[in-house]
């Protein structure tokens, strides 16, 4: 298998992970008698730790698919090279990291770290045509 599948691999992983801290958070937040409902009444946004893990967690889903096709359009074109290689770390250690820095609340790192990732999917498809 090759790198970027083990890396789109413990990526899937790392964003179930995510959906499970962000349910535990909201839970702990919004009581268990919530997450037990059927969730058909609005309610307040959530705050603090939990709210930034929500919003760390929809931006990790908006840039997946992204990344997700990137990799399996290389694997199937067979253009693995030190662009798609590379990308695809920058992709997962960028999103691991952006989702710490978002959930600590350091928001200007958060912000410029957000490149990374985002430079990793442009990459993965830069090697699509130049491997």
């Amino acid at each position: 298998m090759s790198i970027e599948l083990v890396l789109l691999a413990a990526s899937v992983v790392f964003g179930i992970v995510h959906i499970v801290i962000v349910s535990h958070l909201q839970s702990w937040q919004r009581g268990y008698r919530w997450t037990a409902s059927s969730r058909e009444h609005s309610v307040a946004p959530l705050t603090g730790i939990a709210g930034r893990a929500e919003r760390a967690l929809r931006n990790y889903l908006e840039t997946f698919p992204f990344f997700a096709a990137a990799i399996l359009a290389v694997s199937v074109a067979s253009t693995h090279g030190w662009l798609t290689v590379w990308g695809a770390h920058f992709y997962f250690w960028g999103r691991i990291l952006y989702a710490v820095l978002y959930m600590a609340d350091l928001p200007l790192a958060r912000s410029l770290l957000w490149n990374i990732p985002t430079t990793g999917i442009l990459m993965i498809v830069a090697g699509l045509f130049l491997n």
